[in-house]
């Protein structure tokens, strides 16, 4: 029997990989890690188990489950984008054809075609494990027009998103004498604060022809690092007991926490292609 990942499993390798790699390296072993993008590699297995936990096919899953080649290259409207995980319906087959809207992709072949890439589910994955603050609007902007890309050629399409940030950052200056602590940081509960109402803003696209910028479902996993065992934030009340969001914060990470995100998608999937199509 395959052995599934979960995502408690992945964020303690995570943090073990990362921690090594200062030990050894430093800082520079801790950057050549992330870009190295084994870390984040493990979200990506995660979500293909989470996948298969919810009886989808295996054959269903590109790439396929333990292997990071063959992402799949959707054209959307403006231009095409590399997809981290995509789950296709048995049966369906790609149809080439030539793209005719406006734009760099103009007279491009597109060896999918509209029907394949709609039906696709994609879900991309992403993660901030630097201040929770750095670059923020770059990132932001470029979450929501990837979703508004794709939507505006397919409507219908169903697309998640993973974005794992860390509360507490790794101390650069420790990390330099291959030293393990974390930075202070007096302002962590407003980041955090932020980043739920802004991705709560662009979450749960419900209707087919409206809401182009949002995702169907977007996971902001939120994990504390420093804790011998890392810790997952899926309610308001762990995030408000920990001091990493206001007490009177109308922000909120239950629409956004990772135990349902998988379910959530195959639902609306269900919803508008019809059940049982990755059996």
């Amino acid at each position: 029997m395959v052995n599934l990942i979960t995502i408690q499993d992945a964020v303690s390798q995570i943090k073990e990989s990362i921690e090594t790699a200062i030990m050894q390296s430093g800082t520079q072993g801790k950057t050549n890690l992330i870009r190295s993008q084994k870390p984040i590699k493990l979200l990506h297995e995660v979500v293909k188990a989470e996948f298969i936990r919810n009886k989808v096919n295996p054959n269903c899953l590109n790439p396929p489950l333990d292997q990071s080649s063959g992402e799949f290259s959707l054209a959307g409207f403006f231009k095409r984008k590399a997809q981290d995980i995509c789950i296709v319906p048995n049966g369906l087959k790609p149809k080439s054809e030539k793209l005719n809207f406006s734009g760099i992709l103009y007279g491009q072949d597109d060896k999918f075609g509209f029907d394949y890439t709609e039906k696709t589910l994609s879900i991309n994955v992403r993660s901030q494990l630097s201040s929770s603050a750095k670059n923020f609007d770059t990132l932001y902007e470029r979450t929501f027009a990837e979703a508004l890309n794709l939507h505006l050629r397919c409507p219908k399409m169903v697309l998640g998103e993973i974005y794992m940030i860390a509360v507490k950052e790794y101390d650069s200056n420790a990390a330099n004498e291959n030293l393990i602590e974390y930075k202070k940081d007096d302002n962590v509960a407003e980041h955090i604060e932020k980043y739920l109402l802004s991705f709560s803003a662009i979450n749960n696209r419900i209707l087919e022809n409206e809401e182009y910028f949002k995702y169907e479902r977007i996971c902001l996993l939120v994990v504390d690092f420093s804790k011998e065992i890392p810790k997952i934030y899926n309610t308001d009340a762990e995030l408000k007991a920990d001091n990493f969001l206001p007490a009177n914060s109308r922000a909120s990470i239950e629409n956004l926490s990772f135990p349902n995100f998988i379910a959530d998608l195959l639902e609306i999937y269900s919803k508008r292609f019809g059940t049982g199509k990755f059996t």
